[in-house]
């Protein structure tokens, strides 16, 4: 459950768009018509109700914003720390009372202005006190603009923080930069994190969500911790410290045995004991990462046993894992997950009153013996009998797969009626699951444990099915594999009676064939698509053409000497006629181009009459478009863009314009 859902906080505008905002509204929601011909009362209420409205919809949208930001002492002390490390308490509560004082300040003004308005002896008066009143209300918001803007960059980063619920069960991870956090958060969770291998990739608080024991645990990884003083630890760092001093969690200090972090193990063991305080109550595991790298027997002597001093009080237990190969990393989660359980239960137990209360109710009555004799527990055999019938019932419910009751029957075909447990299975000797069967009444009673025939369309299935019916599937199959292995050892051309020219062309056959087969693998494989047949056909020619009929045995000349006058005349067609031509033939030659360009000028058209009256009516209508810069008949570009207020509000009498 999410306790603090900061993404529903309410976008803040800047100063000049809550001053459009406003007035837009308040040029929508109020009449806008007032003649000189109006009693001045109602002049005077006219001009009041701008005012009012317009003070009413500032102070709305103010006490939204105040309503909406968490106020720190109300919040999570974690929560209220968090956002002083981030954005700074001061400037925040500075940004929210400039806010509270403007808002008081517009009522104000609205009121005094009221009262004035009730005064005012003309129209004139009453527009002018009016537009004072909304002028300085406007110039009082316009100044909020810088806490506007802060409060608006608060509110950007307030939604990128995440949803930590302080109240819930927790594990924290925490240490130096570039331990393995990160990477044992991915492995336990279904959070993505980025891992690098350089320090401080990890910049803020990252929550992974797991499960153990159907109970749902959320996983905190912080950003690294360096060994310093902790008035010179920057934001980065004091994140960490507001996780580990305010969350009630376990407490998982990664150590980097390997040293491949940059900071060697006597600073690792050194920031643990600067900022033991912040673990006081809380369970703790020391983890030391990266055996893949450095196995803990491989560590010197003076190294293992400083180690093993962090946990000799007994609050810390040390576990060795590795994340890069996942050892011992479920391990790491089931000790922190079980330790963090069994303390939220003995605080509750200790919180809590009811549970002395009821032990006092209780009394544990200890009969003496009176003699020597022995008295066993004894169980009426009433309830015997209906415990077993119960057993019955229960299993005859779980035990309705037909599959699974075919295999229980015949296994049970052999039971002898005197002995209900032989035949059965080893796991249900001492069991009353079948014992159902001793109830039925047949003529014979050896007839009760056999298996119910299978009936389909008035024959029993198993008439029809062959006891060697298996054996007969084995015997044909090594008959199959006995072929197979003869036609393989079988040579291809001993037996063949075929001719030196036959083989030849058999073996080209072949070699045709694989090279085509290679081919088609090349061109299946090839990641960059069929080729098209236009480039496949580029580099042929006619002769190639005319030789590869030839070995087919094809005569192509009549075929080539086609394609050849074809392309001879195609070419004559084509060619453009040359400048060394007759005058006579210039001539024509322009005549000819004339004639052609006038007809695809015209074409589509009857005439040129017709094709010029079209050619007008484009001239004009493009004459009108171009007018209003519009790129084409459906633009609706609005060149010189105004506020919205402008725009918008009640047209007067006589008016039908819209935008």
């Amino acid at each position: 459950m999410v306790v603090y859902n900061f993404k529903k906080i309410t976008v803040v505008p800047t100063g000049k768009d809550f001053v459009d905002i406003v007035l837009s509204k308040t040029q929508r929601k109020t009449p806008t018509v007032v003649h000189p011909g109006y009693a001045i009362s109602r002049i005077r209420q006219f001009y009041m109700r701008k005012v009012k409205f317009t003070q009413q919809t500032y102070h709305d949208k103010l006490s939204l914003i105040l309503e909406e930001f968490p106020i720190l002492d109300d919040i999570h002390p974690f929560y209220a720390d968090l956002m002083n490390v981030l954005y700074d308490r001061d400037h925040y509560k500075l940004a929210l009372g400039q806010l509270n004082t403007a808002r008081h300040l517009i009522d104000s003004v609205a009121s005094d202005y009221c009262k004035l308005l009730k005064y005012g002896d003309s129209l004139y008066r009453c527009k002018q006190l009016k537009r004072s009143a909304l002028g300085r209300m406007c110039t009082i918001m316009k100044k909020q603009g810088p806490s506007l803007a802060y409060l608006e960059q608060v509110r950007q980063h307030l939604a990128r923080l995440p949803s930590i619920d302080p109240g819930t069960r927790t594990l924290i991870l925490c240490g130096f930069p570039n331990v393995g956090k990160s990477s044992f958060l991915n492995k336990v969770s279904r959070a993505d994190v980025d891992v690098q291998p350089y320090p401080f990739t990890t910049k803020s608080l990252f929550v992974g969500h797991t499960d153990y024991k159907y109970l749902r645990f959320q996983v905190i990884d912080t950003p690294g911790i360096l060994d310093h003083p902790l008035e010179q630890r920057n934001t980065i760092e004091m994140q960490s410290v507001t996780a580990l001093a305010h969350l009630r969690a376990a407490i998982l200090y990664v150590v980097d045995i390997s040293e491949q972090c940059g900071y060697t193990l006597e600073q690792q063991i050194h920031l643990f004991n600067s900022i033991k305080p912040l673990f006081s109550g809380k369970p703790l595991l020391i983890v030391c990462n990266k055996i893949d790298v450095m196995k803990w027997e491989e560590l010197s002597d003076d190294k293992r046993q400083a180690l093993e001093q962090l946990s000799s009080d007994g609050t810390a237990q040390l576990i060795q894992m590795s994340t890069l190969t996942e050892l011992g990393v479920s391990k790491v989660k089931e000790i922190a997950c079980e330790r963090l359980l069994t303390q939220r239960v003995e605080q509750k137990l200790k919180q809590t009153k009811k549970v002395d209360d009821i032990v006092n109710r209780l009394h544990v009555a200890v009969p003496t013996p009176r003699d020597d004799k022995v008295r066993k527990p004894f169980i009426p055999e009433s309830v015997v009998q209906a415990r077993e019938k119960k057993k019955e019932m229960e299993m005859n419910n779980n035990n309705n797969n037909d599959d699974d009751m075919e295999d229980l029957n015949q296994e049970m075909d052999e039971v002898d009626s005197d002995d209900p447990d032989a035949g059965k299975p080893e796991f249900m000797k001492g069991m009353n699951s079948l014992e159902w069967k001793k109830k039925y009444q047949l003529s014979n009673a050896e007839w009760r444990f056999d298996s119910i025939p299978e009936i389909v369309d008035g024959h029993n299935i198993a008439d029809f099915i062959d006891p060697e019916i298996l054996e007969r599937l084995e015997e044909l199959e090594r008959e199959e594999e006995q072929r197979e292995a003869e036609l393989a050892n079988q040579p291809v051309d001993e037996d063949l009676d075929l001719d030196d020219e036959t083989l030849a062309t058999v073996d080209a056959i072949r070699q045709r064939r694989k090279v085509l087969i290679d081919k088609s693998r090349l061109r299946k494989t090839n990641s960059f698509g069929p080729i098209p047949a236009t480039k496949q056909r580029e580099g042929r020619t006619m002769d190639d053409f005319e030789a590869h009929l030839a070995e087919m045995g094809i005569d192509a000349s009549r075929v080539a000497e086609r394609v050849r006058s074809r392309s001879r005349s195609g070419s004559r067609i084509g060619r453009k006629r040359t400048r060394s031509a007759s005058a006579g033939a210039d001539d024509d030659g322009k005549k000819q181009r004339a004639h052609s360009r006038s007809v695809s000028k015209s074409a589509g058209f009857k005439n040129e009459e017709q094709r010029d009256k079209a050619v007008k009516l484009y001239d004009k209508a493009m004459r009108v478009r171009g007018k209003s810069a519009l790129k084409g008949p459906a633009d609706r570009t609005i060149l010189n863009e105004k506020p919205k207020h402008l725009f918008t509000g009640k047209r007067g009498s006589g008016k039908n314009e819209r935008r």
